[in-house]
């Protein structure tokens, strides 16, 4: 799947949680350090959060941005006020999703996040509330949806501060560069280095992404 980390996409966190990420991080990590220098201030806030996020997720996995954005507007004029509830989906036949660009995998996707939504196997009050893992286990419950797309919408919806995702590949590739890793760097040496980014891994992230 792929993700845009926007210059100006940014967490909910307040300024003054902000100033201490930023603080904690250029203490604890020279390497981070400079890389805050050269970004700047952390700029995070909420890309939204709900059923429409993850229709938006599934949507993206394995296609361009601007693929996923055209498809995603198709779909949002086929339901009443262009808003994305797991009832108004689910009122949508096979072939209207198909007729908008949405690949048979990803229709089953989108067909298992919406009956999940609307039997209560996921719910995105609990999820809110939940602690990062106990969401992310309850997110990888629908089909399509894997511990990555949980941590980035912990990330990037819930305003989470401290979510480290080993397994992406921006920063795999940012943290083998700036880190000096080895290629065959695997997850707990990429874990154990993040440890000293705790608590504000999530801000970590965001500076790694802007690195590249």
């Amino acid at each position: 799947m792929q993700v845009v980390y926007p210059g100006e996409c940014v967490m909910g966190w307040s300024g003054a949680d902000r100033v201490q990420a930023v603080q904690h991080l250029k203490c604890q990590d020279q390497v981070l350090r400079g890389v805050i220098e050269r970004v700047g201030p952390l700029r995070l806030k909420s890309a939204g959060k709900g059923y429409s996020v993850l229709v938006q997720s599934i949507i993206s996995q394995q296609i361009s941005t601007a693929a996923a954005a055209t498809i995603g507007q198709r779909l949002r004029l086929l339901v009443a006020g262009g808003e994305l509830t797991a009832e108004a989906v689910a009122e949508l036949s096979d072939e209207q999703l198909k007729a908008v660009g949405i690949s048979p995998q990803k229709l089953s996707y989108l067909r298992d996040l919406t009956r999940c939504t609307l039997e209560g196997v996921i719910s995105f009050r609990r999820i809110s509330r939940a602690s990062d893992e106990a969401a992310i286990e309850e997110l990888i419950q629908v089909r399509g949806i894997g511990r990555w797309t949980a941590q980035m919408y912990l990330i990037f919806s819930l305003g989470r501060p401290d979510v480290f995702a080993p397994d992406d590949l921006g920063l795999r590739n940012a943290m083998q560069r700036l880190y000096g890793l080895g290629e065959k760097a695997g997850r707990p040496e990429l874990e154990r280095l993040a440890e000293r980014w705790r608590p504000w891994r999530s801000a970590a992230s965001w500076y790694l992404w802007r690195s590249l």
